[in-house]
């Protein structure tokens, strides 16, 4: 068996959309893409990313992929890595994959001097909740994520 983690390339486009749409399933969530593959394309290779992904391939085949964007700590000074999306296949979990990316992006902050690596994930999600903990995730339940979107989010941006 051999795993390898490489960065995602404009030609990748339609598979990346296809993890967040299987993601989506998985988490129940399929109402909610609205994503498109051209708009996912745009956003991780045209000129300026601001977002970018990691494709997880067991034996050569994608199984899997960690979506990310860098954040910032006004308390250390230093920026972050947030992790937007992983998913790994079913066929292909209790593999190492998710390891691998997840270890892949620590990897990444050690190397950048960067001072956090943060995801959220459902409280439902007791294998991924299981599985972050025994990575050393430690849960932030002190905290509550707020979102405001759509037209409250026009409303709110209104001077």
């Amino acid at each position: 068996m051999s795993l390898f983690i490489r960065r995602a390339e404009p030609n990748d486009a339609a598979l990346v959309h296809g993890f967040v749409v299987k993601l989506a399933e998985y988490e129940k969530l399929s109402h909610e893409v609205e994503a498109t593959v051209e708009q996912i394309g745009a956003h991780l290779f045209g000129e300026d990313p601001k977002v970018f992904c990691e494709i997880a391939e067991l034996d050569g085949e994608p199984v899997g992929f960690a979506l990310w964007f860098y954040t910032f700590s006004t308390f250390q000074g230093r920026h972050g890595i947030w992790l937007e999306d992983l998913f790994v296949d079913p066929v292909a979990r209790g593999k190492g994959v998710g390891k691998a990316l997840l270890a892949h992006l620590a990897r990444r902050c050690v190397d950048e001097g960067l001072g956090r690596f943060e995801w959220w994930v459902l409280d439902w999600n007791e294998p991924a909740i299981e599985f972050y903990k025994s990575q050393g995730a430690v849960m932030q339940d002190e905290w509550t994520v707020c979102r405001v979107g759509g037209a409250d989010l026009i409303a709110l941006g209104k001077l």
